[in-house]
């Protein structure tokens, strides 16, 4: 059966989810989204995602035409129209129709779009033997210039980010910011282990993960202190462990970077705790699909 999307308040089957080529999310990347995850019948941390995407669309003047309530059921909706209980959710929020010009008052209404799908861990086998990362000279958008905790459409940054990787062999990109810090993968958080603490650069720099946050959460009931503090090169390449998390990736070890092994080159203990502690919490936690 074909996957059916939810648009505008109706379910309809995926070829027929379709937008003006006048809509500014097309033309400009003005819009919102979210990537959230359900784990047996039970959305994963809903109300933070969708805190998350309503803030986004605040801090770019975008008004929602649906409460976090009337979301959230929409969502539910989706998900049990399509029979998915184990699934990937993308609810994305774009500006509307308009004209060519850039003014966003043009727009009248915006579009809503969920996609619920079935999409297994991101990085594949590569969890068991860890992830080669690459930094790359691309730099993270500056705070002042394009705030990384908007989580918008115009996606081109991360991108760039992730050619560039693949062009260097890397599963992933780490990015710098403007100032020289690390910031974050072109779709992960990165968190580095040292002498038995963990350290993540703080968030000015880079999203306000979701799954960023339940690691910290998880690492300091493990009795594992949690540092956010700016990272450099020096941090990443002399860690005992590397490891990134994100909706997408959920938690994965990095065994090598720019050609250097992190610590032995395999996934190490705090990192390996972290993972089956997360696959735990998400089995038990979350808003359920009835």
């Amino acid at each position: 059966m074909e996957l059916l999307i939810y648009f505008n308040g109706e379910f309809v089957p995926k070829h027929e989810a379709r937008t003006s080529i006048y809509d500014h999310g097309f033309l400009y990347g003005d819009g919102v989204f979210e990537g959230i995850r359900a784990y047996n019948g039970r959305v994963f941390r809903l109300d933070e995602h969708l805190d998350r995407l309503y803030d986004s669309a605040k801090a770019i003047d975008l008004k929602i035409p649906l409460s976090k309530e009337e979301m959230k059921k929409a969502i539910i909706d989706t998900l049990k129209r399509n029979n998915l209980e184990d699934a990937y959710i993308r609810p994305i929020v774009s500006r509307g129709d308009g004209d060519l010009g850039l003014d966003p008052r043009k727009c009248p209404r915006p579009n809503v779009f969920i996609i619920t799908q079935e999409w297994g861990a991101m990085y594949g086998d590569l969890y068991e033997r860890g992830l080669t990362a690459v930094t790359v000279g691309i730099r993270r958008n500056a705070p002042e210039a394009m705030p990384p905790n908007i989580k918008s459409l115009n996606y081109l940054n991360n991108i760039l980010a992730k050619i560039e990787a693949n062009v260097k062999g890397g599963d992933e990109a780490i990015m710098i910011d403007t100032c020289g810090n690390i910031s974050e993968g072109s779709g992960d958080n990165i968190f580095v282990v040292k002498n038995g603490r963990i350290i993540t650069p703080p968030t000015l720099n880079n999203l306000r993960g979701v799954t960023r946050a339940a690691a910290i959460e998880l690492a300091i009931k493990e009795g594992i202190r949690v540092f956010e503090t700016n990272i450099g090169l020096f941090d990443i390449y002399t860690a005992d462990e590397v490891f990134v998390t994100g909706t997408a990736a959920e938690i994965a070890p990095v065994t090598r970077i720019d050609g250097r092994l992190i610590g032995d080159g395999i996934p190490g203990q705090v990192t390996k705790k972290l993972m089956a502690a997360f696959r735990e919490l998400t089995m038990i936690e979350g808003t359920p699909i009835v």
